[in-house]
């Protein structure tokens, strides 16, 4: 009877998932990316040595580049611009980076990751690009990465996207409304930005559990003829794809032409390897807090209530921005002085010397035969009651003569951001549909734990984190009126996660609401 559950169960929740498309995804600093970064045909400066202290400082004046333009997005409603910016990105400027292919013939194209913009352009018919065609800079990346640049008339699937389309922003610059649709954005500065217009052409995509089974959809993109500023320096070399809320963003639309559900997720290897997966929302075993939406501008920000420091809890609540695109998390006042000084008072080491090059405040000295076991635990309970364990609250720095550690978190006067350094460890998941953040601890290369709908053995109790069953009564129910097409658009396909049936009442009462949304 219980087998017969869960067969019927994996046609439903088949279902309510749909497909699973993945990517891998590469930090800035992986191996392959370094490999090609230390290639003098790049001309691109070698990037610092990992765990040295000019790497953790880089990584932080990177950080401190961005911030300004989730500010403005978020403060100003207008462009992702700040204005004032004067450290240049003179190598990859994003921190994560996935090859996708489009047209026919597929041509493949290295794009940026960024889940604090929306469109997804790749440089094309250029006036001016980064110098990604030359035999040199090409030849550096032939290993691991395809750059290109995009022809309209070289695919045969290309079609222009006019100004009497709902996606057409700029219909003020239109000479008529079957003219070819402008578009510009600018990102970080005045100084860098991208123009040209959008067009529409195949995404190639995979399906995460049948590599054999390629599908084409259709998507608007921008046709990058001009870049500017970083864009110039190669902060993203082959173009950048945007994973905002907006419709414009390539997640919205596989959701709306009915490929996936609106949700993707991404995970980080502590490797500098992931994946990012379209269509993923995640496991019913998963922890998940409800998104704070600005209606004008929709982000990824959540609600944190309490934060635990060793044995240690603060009473203190504060909205924060969840963003993979950032290095290290930061604070504002007074939730950073209280962390802070908590994790100070319990740290059993020596405080490390002040040192201007390091960006954090809070070091200390390591012997070659600490216990980490000694260090602080810091953890984080979300709106909704949720906990969030952080696996990687320190950075180690070495150096010739020493060890030292600090607690990676960094103090600003502006907003609150939950950093990658934080997420490390963790399935995280960006559920557009629910309105929920997710997360799981999960082994980025364990695709069996991501795709078996019907597991051989049910999970031990200490496979299963404390968690709640998704959706069932502690979040706000599903705007009924965004359905997605993909439920009756597409046939059924193999379930993207790994679900929990250690409460089969609650597995039963998630059936029931999965069916009630399908109908």
């Amino acid at each position: 009877m219980l087998s017969f559950v869960f067969i019927i169960a994996s046609l439903f929740l088949s279902l309510c998932h749909g497909h699973v498309y993945t990517f891998t995804m590469h930090h800035r600093h992986s191996e392959p990316v370094r490999k090609w970064s230390h290639s003098t045909a790049s001309g691109i400066p070698a990037p610092p040595e990992k765990g040295t202290v000019e790497y953790y400082a880089e990584l932080a004046d990177r950080d401190r580049l961005l911030r300004g333009r989730k500010l403005s997005q978020i403060d100003d409603g207008l462009a992702f611009s700040d204005g004032n910016s004067t450290f240049r990105i003179s190598s990859l400027g994003f921190l994560h980076y996935t090859t996708v292919q489009i047209g026919t013939p597929g041509v493949k194209f290295m794009v940026a990751l960024d889940t604090g913009s929306d469109l997804f352009w790749v440089p094309c018919d250029c006036t001016r690009c980064a110098a990604t065609d030359s035999s040199a800079f090409a030849s550096a990346f032939a290993s691991d990465f395809d750059l290109n640049v995009y022809n309209p008339n070289g695919s045969s699937t290309s079609k222009k996207v006019t100004c009497n389309n709902s996606l057409c922003m700029h219909r003020s610059q239109c000479l008529g409304t079957l003219s070819n649709c402008p578009y510009m954005v600018s990102y970080v500065s005045a100084e860098t930005s991208t123009s040209g217009i959008l067009v529409e052409d195949v995404l190639h995509l995979t399906q995460e559990d049948n590599h054999h089974d390629l599908v084409e959809a259709n998507v608007i993109f921008g046709c990058g003829q001009i870049q500017s500023g970083s864009f110039l320096d190669v902060a993203a070399p082959n173009g950048l794809f945007g994973l905002g809320m907006e419709k414009i963003s390539v997640p919205s639309m596989l959701s709306r032409e009915g490929f996936t559900a609106d949700s993707f997720s991404m995970c980080f290897g502590r490797d500098g390897i992931g994946r990012i997966s379209f269509g993923d929302k995640g496991s019913f075993d998963q922890d998940e807090t409800p998104f704070n939406l600005n209606p004008s501008h929709p982000t990824y920000n959540i609600t944190v209530t309490q934060v635990r420091v060793g044995t240690t809890l603060i009473d203190v609540e504060f909205t924060a921005l969840f963003d993979s695109g950032t290095s290290f998390t930061y604070l504002v006042d007074p939730t950073y002085t209280r962390l802070t000084e908590s994790f100070h008072s319990q740290v059993q080491d020596r405080r490390h010397r002040s040192d201007s090059r390091i960006p954090f405040e809070y070091c200390y000295d390591m012997s070659p035969d600490a216990n980490t076991s000694l260090i602080p635990s810091v953890s984080l309970t979300m709106g909704g009651g949720s906990h969030f364990a952080v696996y990687d609250p320190i950075i180690i720095i070495s150096t010739q003569s020493e060890l030292v550690y600090c607690l990676a978190v960094v103090k600003t006067a502006e907003l609150n951001i939950i950093g990658q350094n934080f997420m490390t460890g963790y399935r995280v998941v960006f559920d557009r549909e629910k309105l929920v953040l997710g997360w799981k601890k999960f082994d980025c290369y364990d695709i069996e734990d991501h795709n078996d709908a019907i597991p051989t053995r049910p999970h031990s109790h200490a496979d299963v984190p404390p968690a709640v069953a998704a959706g069932l009564g502690n979040y706000p129910a599903t705007d009924p009126t965004r359905k997605s097409k993909y439920n009756s658009q597409r046939s059924i396909a193999s379930p993207s996660s790994h679900y929990s049936h250690t409460s089969l009442p609650t597995f039963l009462e998630f059936l029931v609401l999965c069916f009630v949304y399908i109908l």
